[in-house]
């Protein structure tokens, strides 16, 4: 499909691109406009690896070619040095093009920007800091050389949810450790260079506290990737299971000190939303192929339909759903720090549902409202719509999780229990 309205309409996200009247950063609008450049390349690449549920790599060509592997790498490693702010506006912007890109590339950057600013502020010992710096400067260095990075976390059970361990162990050994285990919905599996690897060290009695971050090279031996991958949505992040027999790694391969990942999980709950500005991007751009179409300004529809009270009614509908989404998406992002406020986290809670959820439901309200031809797969809208549907399923935050967690903790203050 001929997707040159995006030219236009990509504009439309800039009116949401602001927080409390503050203008975007210099940095920010430098780094959106060039997302903007290649998108409308990755919006029409996307129908092909939606019907064959193949990986964008020329898409990951394009952000190496961009600088963007190194998005979220500290500027005096080398590095764009976006915060985390910064980064959740790019990933946005991405994900208005393509779904699928947007949701791989969190995971990529989530390896940068968990080791990054986020440990710096932690209470260290000095061992574990420059232990951790040298560690980290082998794994930017490898972003910046166009290397990519994911981060399975899924293994079907509670532990991505923080329920329990995770099952994916590792041992000591020598110099370097052996990892055992599975990860499932690993996405970039076959693709990326490196996994970042959630695991639990080998210990009598294993808690969360023995959760070790490893980076485990893809070709190393004993990794494998294994099973189809034919989902309903999200069909390019190409989320294949993962299988670790006896895989040697490094010391190097920490990608945190030992027993630090739960810390940081504890005193930084917004490290989890590195996947919300995915579903906030596929909303604006089912809302605004929505206004497109029936103003027949997308290639092959020569017929306007704006002038109908039903059109009217759904397309504001989906805005107001749209301008709630972003309120909260701007307000959350930028309360991004360590240890925030029980009112903060409870919000973050709320924002994870609402964009998930809302972006859902904007897709499914713009397909109806746009009508049965905008269904054909000769458009993007059928796809956003599968797509959408997606987010509220995805861990270590579901939809579900967020309720939960919503009730329990605006009912309870920190340590109530009932009798």
């Amino acid at each position: 499909m001929d997707s040159s309205y995006l030219k236009h309409y990509s504009q439309s996200a800039n009116a949401n691109t602001m927080f409390d009247g503050a203008a975007l950063t210099d940095l920010q609008k430098e780094l959106l406009a060039k997302v903007d450049e290649y998108g409308v390349a990755w919006a029409e690449r996307a129908f092909k690896h939606d019907r064959e549920a193949s990986f964008p790599t020329d898409n990951y060509n394009d952000l190496k070619e961009m600088g963007f592997l190194g998005l979220c790498v500290p500027k005096r490693l080398g590095g764009i040095g976006a915060d985390y702010r910064t980064y959740t506006l790019v990933a946005s912007r991405i994900a208005y093009y393509c779904g699928s890109t947007a949701n791989t590339f969190n995971m990529h950057n989530a390896n940068s920007l968990w080791t990054s600013g986020m440990v710096d502020d932690m209470e260290l010992t000095d061992e574990q800091r420059a232990s951790h710096e040298h560690n980290r400067s082998i794994h930017y260095a490898n972003m910046l050389a166009g290397k990519i990075y994911s981060q399975p976390f899924s293994e079907g059970s509670g532990a991505a949810a923080g329920r329990h361990p995770f099952g994916t162990i590792t041992s000591r050994k020598n110099d370097g450790w052996v990892i055992n285990g599975k990860k499932i919905f690993a996405s970039l599996s076959g693709h990326a260079d490196y996994y970042g690897v959630l695991c639990t060290e080998d210990v009598p009695n294993p808690s969360l506290a023995d959760t070790m971050f490893m980076a485990v090279p893809a070709d190393a031996p004993g990794v494998s990737v294994v099973g189809d991958w034919d989902p309903l949505g999200m069909r390019g992040t190409v989320s294949r299971t993962l299988i670790f027999k006896d895989v040697f790694v490094p010391d190097t391969a920490q990608l945190m000190p030992r027993g630090l990942y739960i810390k940081a999980a504890a005193q930084y709950p917004h490290m989890f939303m590195t996947l919300t500005p995915c579903y906030i991007g596929v909303a604006q751009a089912a809302y605004d192929f929505a206004v497109a179409y029936l103003r027949g300004e997308v290639a092959g529809v020569n017929v306007k339909r704006r002038m109908y009270p039903t059109k009217q009614f759904g397309i504001a509908e989906m805005y107001i759903k749209l301008q709630q989404a972003w309120a909260l998406f701007h307000r959350v992002t930028s309360e991004f720090k360590r240890n925030p406020a029980r009112a903060e986290r409870m919000r973050a809670y709320a924002c994870q549902y609402t964009i998930m959820e809302y972006c859902a439901e904007i897709c499914a309200e713009a397909v109806r409202v746009c009508g049965g031809q905008a269904m054909l797969k000769t458009f993007p809208l059928e796809r956003m719509y599968r797509d959408s549907r997606c987010g509220a399923l995805m861990l270590p935050w579901t939809s579900e999780i967020c309720v939960d967690r919503l009730g329990y903790g605006l009912l309870y203050n920190e340590g109530e229990r009932d009798e």
